[in-house]
C-alpha cells in the first residue's frame, strides 16, 4: 500500500539526480525534514521554485515508508528570491537552510521550529534580521536538546546582571558570580534575554560566537563535522558591517 502525505515545507537543499531529476530536501510542518525525488527538478522550469529558503506546498509519495519517494512542489512564498537584493538577508537564508539540513534528524517533526523558521524568513529586515537569526539559533539548539539556561546565575542563583555564559554547562553567570573567571566565559548579550533591547554589531557577533560554540560542542564536533560554510559566511559578513 502506497504511503503519501501533503504538507507545507521549506526547501533546504537540492542535488542533481540523473540528467533531468533532482533529490530535494524539505523541512515540513508536520513531517520534519524529508527528501524526495522531483521529476524534472534539474531543469530550467523548476529552477526558480527549488531554491533553498522557498516555502512550498509539498506532496510526497512512496510505495513503502522507508523509500526515498517522489516529491511534487508548488510555490507558496519565494523567500529566496526576496533575499537576493540584500547580501545579509541572502546569507541568513542560506545559513538557516544549511543549519537545518545538517542538524535536523530525518522525519522527526518540529512544528514550533518550523513556524519560527517561516517567521524568520518572512519577516527578515536589515535592522532586526541579524538579531532574529541569533535568537533562532538559540531555539534550534533547544529543539535539538541542547538549550541554554539564561534565566539565572549558575553560581549564586541571582537573576540580576547576567553577563556571561559557561562554555561547559550552557548556564548564565552573573558579573558577581563570574569573578576572576570572567575571561574564560562567553559574553551574554542582553538582547538574547530581553526582546526590547536593540543590539549593536558586537552583540550580534557575541551571540553567534556563543551559539556556534554549543553547536560545535554538541552537534558538529562529536560527528567530526564543521559548522556549515554558509553560516561562517554570514558571520564574516555581519562582522564587516
Amino acid at each position: 500500500m502506497a504511503v503519501a502525505w501533503e504538507d507545507r515545507g521549506l526547501i533546504l537543499g537540492v542535488r542533481r539526480y540523473g540528467e533531468h531529476d533532482a533529490i530535494v530536501s524539505v523541512f515540513t510542518a508536520e513531517h520534519g525534514r524529508q527528501a524526495g525525488m522531483v521529476k524534472g527538478g534539474a531543469g530550467r522550469r523548476l529552477r526558480g521554485l527549488l531554491q533553498p529558503g522557498n516555502l512550498v506546498k509539498a506532496w510526497w509519495r512512496a510505495r513503502l515508508d522507508e523509500q526515498l519517494g517522489t516529491l511534487t512542489c508548488e510555490p507558496v512564498a519565494p523567500y529566496a528570491a526576496e533575499a537576493f537584493s540584500d547580501p545579509v538577508h541572502l546569507g541568513a537564508v542560506s545559513a538557516t537552510c544549511a543549519m537545518l539540513e545538517l542538524v535536523l534528524p530525518e522525519r522527526e517533526p518540529h512544528a514550533a521550529l518550523f513556524l519560527a523558521t517561516v517567521e524568520l524568513l518572512a519577516q527578515f529586515e536589515a535592522a532586526s534580521g541579524p538579531s532574529a537569526y541569533a535568537r533562532w539559533e538559540l531555539l534550534l539548539l533547544s529543539e535539538m536538546g541542547f538549550g541554554l539556561d539564561l534565566t539565572s546565575c549558575a553560581v549564586n542563583g541571582t537573576t540580576d546582571e547576567l553577563s556571561f555564559v559557561s562554555p561547559k554547562s550552557g548556564r548564565a553567570v552573573s558579573a558577581a558570580g563570574a569573578g576572576v573567571y570572567a575571561p574564560r566565559l562567553f559574553k551574554l548579550p542582553a538582547f538574547l534575554r530581553d526582546a526590547e533591547t536593540i543590539p549593536e554589531a558586537p552583540d550580534i557577533a557575541a551571540a553567534l560566537a556563543l551559539t556556534g560554540h554549543f553547536f560545535d560542542a554538541h552537534l558538529f564536533g562529536p560527528n567530526g563535522r564543521d559548522l556549515p560554510a554558509a553560516r561562517q559566511r554570514l558571520v564574516d559578513r555581519l562582522n564587516q558591517t
